[in-house]
């Protein structure tokens, strides 16, 4: 049995060591060909073990870093002065072969440029995309970019949407992923000269391209990938979290009205409990970083251990799919239509 090693950054995010350690110990008890390396303040690491009950074990290591990047800071000034801190190390430590991927919750931009400069692009890819599943009614959306170039040039499009299809097959296992690509309708005629000639480079990638999505369609479309620039894809995922926050927020309080709607809450709340999984962000958890020459996944800065634990899953995962050699192989077989 292969064994997959994964690195986390110990000190990102809102809630720093805490969340990560509490999320591994309880990840290694589900996954024994697992190991994970905490990466940060050693003595804030074991610290946190040791009030949650645990310890460094051949399965659950410690590797000391002496910097943490902070979540305001520049991804330049990180990239420049902080080469000690807890994500530089963690992202070092795939480069270097000792972890099959790296997670990290801390500075979205820091992480960027830090794993673009450290691990290198795929040839045929300039730029790393951020990719995510979506929860839809035809199972899961991959929507790429969610954030990592707000300005995109046609080409950067016609290479998400190559890493988006290679990425659903190799997770999802479908032979021939549909892309889309969203636009403000379906008409040919719309859309700006970037998107269309997106439009134009896709119809002839050898891709299962569809056409022009539009919003709804991430969540209500025939189609596995929507490709974007990462300004919209940023905007429209933002959105969907607020839209099933809000929903949540409504139901809960019309059940709460009165003595009668708080009995037809409790008789429906099999139903309600079955549908917030279904739209839990928490379980959605793990944003990838796709074109690097290794695996790398954004955890949100907020996250709690169970949704770090999914993060953690999708990194371990990419790596058994061997992501990043899936696209290397198959970029040029795609480009090669709009060279």
């Amino acid at each position: 049995m292969i064994h997959y090693t994964v690195s986390l950054d110990a000190m990102g995010g809102d809630f720093g060591v805490a969340v990560v350690a509490e999320a591994a110990v309880a990840y290694l008890k589900d996954h024994p060909d697992t190991s994970l390396i905490l990466v940060g303040d050693e003595r804030e690491i074991t610290d946190e073990l040791t009030r949650i009950k645990s310890a460094p074990s051949d399965r659950l290591r410690v590797h000391h870093a002496s910097q943490r990047i902070e979540m305001d800071e520049s991804p330049s000034r990180a990239l420049r002065s902080k080469k000690d801190s807890s994500m530089r190390v963690a992202v070092d430590l795939v480069k270097d072969g000792v972890a099959h991927a790296c997670v990290s919750a801390g500075n979205t931009g820091a992480l960027v440029a830090t794993a673009r400069y450290v691990l290198k692009m795929l040839s045929g890819i300039d730029r790393p995309a951020i990719t995510s599943a979506i929860p839809s009614i035809q199972g899961q959306t991959y929507m790429l970019d969610l954030g990592a170039n707000v300005g995109c040039s046609s080409e950067h499009l016609l290479q998400f949407a190559v890493m988006g299809a290679v990425l659903a097959s190799a997770i999802d296992e479908i032979e021939n992923p549909r892309v889309g690509l969203l636009n403000i309708g379906e008409e040919e005629i719309k859309g700006n000269d970037q998107v269309k000639h997106a439009n134009e480079m896709l119809q002839k990638s050898g891709l299962n391209y569809i056409g022009y999505v539009e919003g709804d369609d991430v969540y209500c479309g025939d189609v596995n990938v929507v490709v974007c620039d990462g300004f919209a894809g940023n905007v429209s995922l933002k959105s969907s979290e607020g839209v099933a926050k809000t929903i949540s927020h409504f139901i809960q309080q019309e059940f709460r009205q009165n003595l009668f709607t708080q009995l037809c809450g409790l008789l429906a709340l099999p139903v309600l409990k079955s549908f917030r999984r279904r739209i839990d962000p928490r379980c959605y958890n793990g944003a990838s970083l796709l074109g690097l020459r290794g695996v790398v996944v954004k955890s949100h800065g907020g996250a709690d251990a169970f949704s770090f634990q999914h993060a953690i899953d999708i990194a371990r995962l990419e790596a058994v799919k061997q992501v990043p050699q899936m696209i290397d192989t198959h970029i040029a077989e795609y480009l090669k239509y709009n060279s």
